[in-house]
């Protein structure tokens, strides 16, 4: 009992194999969210305003499209949290692809999206765990 305290306790270094996951996903969740966020200004690749659920709209005190660039905002300063501090941007990004997540399906619609963002917030979930272990 006492060696598995002790093992629970000591700092441990992540494996090569380990690292290098981390690596992926660091890199991931710092550039997507970046470039999802520049996106809300320039819709390259999509018009984002098409995900904004019709209940969240009614609620808002400013318009969809103003809305979605302050998202956009948010998301910027999400990736930068996640490059300098990891351990806590994983958890901010995973709390807001559920808020993303929250607006699909009240949206009533792109439950596909909904889905895969769940599995993305699960990726930032285990980079947040992984950076608290490169950290010891």
């Amino acid at each position: 009992m006492a060696d598995h305290v002790l093992e629970e306790t000591t700092p441990r270094t992540l494996s090569v194999p380990s690292l290098r996951a981390y690596q992926i996903l660091h890199l991931g969740y710092t550039a997507l969210p970046i470039l999802a966020g520049i996106d809300k200004f320039t819709h390259l690749l999509v018009n984002w305003d098409q995900y904004l659920s019709p209940v969240l709209f009614g609620m808002l005190p400013v318009n969809g499209h103003l809305f979605m660039q302050i998202v956009g905002v948010i998301e910027i300063v999400a990736g930068i949290l996640v490059f300098f501090k990891p351990r806590i941007g994983g958890y901010v990004v995973a709390l807001w692809l559920w808020g993303i997540i929250i607006n699909l399906i009240t949206a009533g619609t792109y439950y596909d999206i909904a889905l895969r963002d769940f599995g993305l917030s699960l990726g930032a979930i285990a980079m947040a765990k992984l950076a608290g272990e490169k950290s010891h």
